[in-house]
């Protein structure tokens, strides 16, 4: 209401204004004036610059007030990665998303309190270990409201993870555990839990949802090498004719490296601190001296977590293995980009043409168009990805002393290069689905280019002892004459060589030297 009164008080004010600019402007034609110059003077007026100033505070308040309450969604979203593109990504709020960051949070807190139950710690000896599915259940359940009742918290403490611990306290009283509770965030600070809950997300989210899409990528580009196993095409390197190739063998080749650069991605650890203030496990050492923390944390974080426990950090995790995995990740992507450019240059080519769907269309101005839009689309977000991923391996490992606040807001933005890359897989799927192979085009580009069976001719009068045979196929085919069959068959006619080797010599084709 507050909106539409403003918005009112608006229109009623610019109704008055134009109302004695028209009875000025009536009263200046009747007079056989100039309208222009009769506004310029009333806007001059002192009742204009009254009612001006107030036109535009409330202009400025209405649309202020309408921006505060715009709703969040793929509409007013900034980023396209949760607007545009929010279908592709929702998942990864799962694993990315401040909520997901909260509940994770508890998700270690809840668990590091019950591995010191378990030790047992001699003031948790009496905690009934029947109420511990209880407590699992304040993460299992984690909702948006719980999200909530947390950033409230922090509204007073300013302190995100100090947030987690007094929700989790509030939980422990619902449940009459009060006299267990400051054993909540025992002897931790905060990137014990952060440099836990983020890789664990992190694990999740490849593990969930990027090597399944990748995963898929790789099985379509396996199905398409084998059904294009046999089909020869001219090769070209520099951008001219090379000796010819098989389709199914170069597809071959982005498998291969995919294959390979995420094997090496795979063996990877997902690294995690947990060491308390400084790495050194003082304040655990200091209250029970007797205990082998070091075991303690490695039991935690390598068996209850499923991470790989760094032995020496500072307060944060060095990063060094995260930054690995982004340029694991990077380098995925890199290939990803070289395929894409690939499809991109045989559609360009005519080797492919594109499934047409229904009611699309590919250009605002060219009715014919149908553009190769998922590869240049991949190839975007891949490009926009890898310079996240670039940064992150750059910046992370690098901290002043013991720590500095500068990878907190980076590591809030690491589900950001996934979705890119997310996002540039489907597009890619997408790109091959729509591929139709055009035989007539490869074979007519073959059939074309003769002068790529040189390097077999000369090959084999090389075996043969011929004199100088490079020289010869260099001085028939680097002309800009056109070389086809029947110059070939020219060619081989003239040599000096048995019939048995002339006739070798002309079975060879564009289409069938391909190799092995």
């Amino acid at each position: 209401m507050a909106v539409l009164s403003s918005s009112g008080s608006f229109l009623i004010l610019r109704a008055i204004i134009l109302f004695i600019e028209q009875i000025y402007c009536l009263q200046n034609v009747t007079l056989g004036g100039n309208n222009d110059n009769i506004k310029g003077v009333l806007r001059q007026s002192f009742y204009y610059k009254l009612l001006l100033p107030l036109i535009t505070a409330t202009e400025i308040l209405t649309f202020a007030k309408i921006s505060k309450n715009m709703t969040l969604t793929s509409l007013s979203a900034i980023s396209p990665v949760d607007g545009r593109y929010r279908n592709t990504t929702v998942g990864l709020a799962e694993y990315f998303s401040e909520y997901a960051l909260i509940k994770y949070r508890v998700f270690v807190e809840i668990e590091y309190f019950i591995a010191l139950c378990e030790h047992p710690l001699p003031q948790l000896q009496s905690f009934d270990k029947n109420v511990v599915e209880k407590l699992r259940d304040i993460y299992i359940n984690f909702n948006e409201a719980d999200a909530g009742s947390i950033k409230l918290i922090e509204k007073t403490t300013n302190h995100d993870v100090k947030a987690v611990e007094y929700f989790i306290k509030k939980a422990f009283d619902k449940l009459g555990l009060e006299q267990y509770k400051e054993f909540i965030h025992f002897g931790l600070t905060s990137q014990d839990i952060n440099n836990t809950a983020i890789p664990y997300t992190f694990k999740l989210a490849l593990n969930n949802t990027y090597y399944p899409a990748v995963n898929e990528l790789v099985a379509l580009l396996k199905k398409y090498a084998a059904d294009w196993e046999q089909v020869p095409m001219l090769a070209h390197t520099h951008g001219q004719p090379a000796s010819p190739t098989r389709l199914g063998k170069e597809i071959k080749v982005f498998v291969e490296r995919l294959e390979n650069q995420l094997n090496l991605l795979k063996h990877i650890s997902y690294s995690a601190k947990f060491g308390g203030a400084t790495g050194n496990f003082n304040a655990h050492h200091i209250a029970y001296p007797a205990i082998d923390w070091k075991a303690f944390g490695n039991h935690f974080v390598n068996d209850i977590l499923g991470l790989s426990r760094l032995q020496f950090t500072t307060q944060i995790e060095h990063y060094d293995n995260f930054a690995a995995q982004c340029d694991a990740l990077k380098r995925i992507n890199n290939i990803l980009i070289d395929l894409n450019r690939d499809m991109w240059a045989y559609i360009s080519m005519n080797y492919f043409k594109q499934l047409i769907k229904e009611g699309e269309i590919g250009s605002s101005a060219m009715p014919h168009k149908v553009n190769p839009i998922d590869f240049e689309n991949s190839e975007g977000n891949l490009g926009i990805a890898n310079a996240l991923f670039e940064h992150f391996a750059a910046k992370l490992p690098v901290s002043r002393l013991q720590r500095d606040l500068t990878d907190s807001t980076v590591l809030r933005n690491i589900g950001v290069p996934i979705a890119h890359t997310l996002i540039a897989i489907k597009s890619t799927i997408k790109g091959l689905n729509k591929l139709l192979l055009n035989a007539d085009t490869i074979n007519a580009d073959l059939e074309a280019n003769w002068a790529v069976v040189a390097e077999a001719i000369q090959t084999i009068l090389r075996r043969e002892g011929y004199p100088n045979p490079y020289e010869a196929l260099k001085e028939l085919t680097r002309t800009n004459q056109q070389v086809n069959a029947e110059t070939i068959a020219v060619f081989v006619d003239g040599l000096q060589v048995s019939d048995i080797v002339k006739n070798e010599l002309k079975l060879i084709t564009p289409h069938n030297y391909t190799g092995i």
